[in-house]
């Protein structure tokens, strides 16, 4: 993460990093270039990354990524809120991932909107292109839900069959 901010940074950009307080003491992490805004956890980064972001690109990486990633998405797939996933797909490093979904969809586990979500690129500027170009699509019964409202008391009828 620190040599991408720190590239976009000089490259003039805006870089917001948000890190729950507890990774800030001692050596864990290294200097935030730009802007720094410190939560109390975990879940309180993806709250803010989600507020603060148009579109989520992961770079290969490890756990930490994936879960994040796989945590906006199912948030997307609630209709949390509509911003793509890209995956920088450096030399393949998704393709085994990318295919677990492919195959997730095609057997029914996750709907074709929870799998468009993901685009995969080889290159930035191909990843740039594809996420300006994409529509998407919300799940029929998930654009019903309305988390506006918090607790709402909208009651949504989702279907709930299962498929064998």
């Amino acid at each position: 993460m620190g040599c991408v901010s720190t590239a976009a940074h000089v490259g003039g950009s805006q870089v917001l990093g948000i890190i729950p307080t507890v990774l800030t003491e001692g050596n864990f992490v290294g200097k935030t270039v730009g802007e720094e805004l410190r939560v109390p956890t975990m879940q309180d980064r993806i709250s803010k990354m989600l507020d603060n972001s148009d579109a989520f690109i992961a770079l290969p990486s490890g756990i930490g990524t994936l879960e994040e990633i796989f945590q906006i998405s199912s948030w997307a797939q609630l209709n949390i809120h509509h911003k793509l996933i890209g995956l920088l797909n450096v030399d393949g490093f998704f393709n085994k991932l990318l295919s677990f979904l492919d195959q997730a969809e095609e057997e029914n586990f996750i709907p074709h909107s929870a799998r468009q979500i993901f685009i995969s690129a080889s290159t930035a500027e191909e990843m740039v292109d594809k996420l300006e170009d994409f529509v998407y699509k919300p799940d029929p019964v998930a654009a019903q839900l309305d988390w506006s409202k918090g607790n709402s008391s909208k009651k949504c009828k989702m279907d709930l069959s299962l498929h064998l």
